[in-house]
């Protein structure tokens, strides 16, 4: 990774009496089917009691490898999939049960910016008329002049020009492209946009200026940023707080710098130690941790702690006693057996 994007400057941590979003024990199963009655025989636990918060004007990073849970947290929340249990508060309503017409206004509050924005743009459609979609869809706009003039004011918010509005995705570069998939975004005014590995597909310098176009329009609008990453670097450059992932449940929690200089977490360390230039505590206390193997198949999760296949730091309790989520200090958290000597569970 290029130190473009691995020396953040100070970005304080957002607080707010009341939260945008609350993720509250959220849960999602798909069902394993087998036969000609198609009966169901298990269940992939792809989420599997994620609680969190999201501030207002605050970016909070979700990490973790492939098969996590990430994506599926994020299509949760913008109801993209509907929950099989827990809570997603926001703007006063349970999205995990409001469906139909009370969905449809929700929606406009919540916005996504994907991994790849060749995809997400019809290759068929101006760049005019992408980013007008939601502007028809939410009736934003009522006739083409108004939905062309905000175009416009959208394409110089993200650093293009309004006179590209007529071309097509494939006259971009992947960067540019990117900036295209932040207008469309930004469209309906949202209060929260979940970016789900939004700058993995583009190049280290391309990665640092979208990153920083994210950060600018973030204080010039007050957005919030649920930014989803496998990278520590690239998360820890935009997030005020950072979430780790595993195997559908949140092991650690904190603020991102502390978490990546002094991780509570087994898997954290490993996650950082994948990182070639990782920074580690000055007094050299935090060896290099390496997860052995692959994550266990989702639809039977391991007993106990369900990262103590792979952990080097494993010991007898960990294979039959799941840890409790523990609070340590006023704000970190980590769901780990070798921290309960300063740590107080938690109700996650």
């Amino acid at each position: 990774m290029s130190t473009a994007v691995t020396q953040p400057a100070p970005k304080p941590v957002q607080t707010s009496s009341e939260p945008l979003v609350v993720v509250d024990k959220l849960v999602k199963h798909f069902p394993i089917t087998s036969g000609f009655l198609r009966r169901t025989v298990g269940q992939v636990r792809a989420v599997d009691g994620v609680s969190f918060e999201i501030g207002r004007g605050e970016t909070v990073g979700l990490v973790g490898e492939s098969g996590s849970g990430k994506s599926t947290v994020a299509r949760l929340i913008t109801r993209l999939m509907k929950p099989t249990g827990g809570r997603i508060d926001f703007a006063g309503q349970d999205l995990a049960t409001v469906s139909g017409r009370d969905l449809r206004p929700l929606r406009s509050k919540l916005q996504m910016v994907f991994q790849d924005p060749f995809s997400s743009i019809n290759p068929r459609m101006s760049i005019a008329e992408a980013i007008s979609e939601p502007l028809i869809t939410h009736k934003l706009a009522d006739s083409r002049a108004a939905r062309r003039a905000r175009v416009g004011e959208l394409l110089e918010l993200v650093g293009l020009s309004p006179n590209d509005m007529d071309k097509y995705a494939h006259q971009f570069s992947g960067g540019q492209a990117q900036r295209i998939g932040i207008a469309r975004a930004l469209a309906t005014n949202p209060d929260l946009i979940i970016c789900d590995e939004a700058v993995s597909s583009l190049d280290v310098s391309v990665q640092a200026q979208v990153l920083n176009l994210l950060r600018r329009l973030q204080a010039e609008l007050g957005v919030s940023y649920l930014f989803i990453g496998h990278d520590l670097n690239v998360v820890r450059y935009i997030s005020d707080r950072v979430f780790v992932m595993y195997m559908g449940q949140l092991v650690e929690a904190g603020p991102a710098d502390k978490l990546m200089s002094d991780p509570m977490h087994p898997y954290t360390e490993a996650l950082i130690g994948a990182i070639a230039n990782a920074e580690y505590a000055a007094d050299g206390s935090h060896q290099r941790v390496v997860a052995r193997g692959e994550i266990p198949s989702p639809s039977n999760p391991p007993a106990g702690c369900r990262f103590h296949t792979r952990c080097p730091r494993v010991f007898d309790r960990c294979k039959v006693d799941a840890p409790a989520l523990l609070q340590i200090g006023a704000d970190r958290r980590a769901a780990c057996h070798l921290r309960e000597d300063v740590g107080v569970a938690v109700d996650a």
